[in-house]
């Protein structure tokens, strides 16, 4: 995995070794995405659902490990299954300030290298910094969902 942070911005891109098409239902499927979207150290995303369309909402709700509700949402900008999520990010623990996330999902050598993009953090960096942790943990639990079946459960605590 690769990371670039870029004025603000943070970029970031994976090889999975899965189809294009199986990564963007992980990313969008409401029955997926609380399955592999957290760990029990941290939090869980315990419910999900989105409109898989420009215009269309999304929202996440979790809990924190010490039980504390968050939620995320945003809408969508650009959809192009399986290839390509353009979504606002509205975080609850942030003022619901948007900001803008961009998946690239490239088929190549038999898999999928995924690139995000997240923007629009302007000079909060430490909130940019803090994502960017974060993204490289999410990218780590799909990938090892859609490569080899690992769920928030079975995966422990990693």
């Amino acid at each position: 995995m690769t990371e670039t942070t870029v004025s603000d911005s943070i970029e970031l891109e994976i090889f999975i070794a899965a189809t294009a098409d199986r990564i963007f239902q992980a990313l969008t499927d409401p029955a997926k995405v609380p399955l592999w979207w957290g760990t029990p150290a941290q939090y869980r995303v315990t419910s999900w659902s989105g409109e898989i369309r420009p215009g269309g909402q999304w929202r996440s709700e979790g809990a924190g490990a010490d039980g504390t509700s968050f939620h995320v949402g945003g809408e969508y900008l650009e959809v192009a299954s399986p290839h390509l999520l353009v979504h606002t990010w509205k975080p609850s623990w942030d003022g619901e300030r948007p900001t803008l996330v961009r998946f690239d999902l490239l088929s190549q050598d038999g898999g999928t290298l995924v690139k995000i993009r997240h923007s629009a953090f302007g000079d909060a960096s430490a909130v940019r910094e803090s994502h960017a942790q974060g993204w490289m943990r999410v990218l780590g639990w799909v990938q090892a969902f859609v490569e080899k079946g690992e769920t928030i459960d079975s995966r422990g605590e990693a």
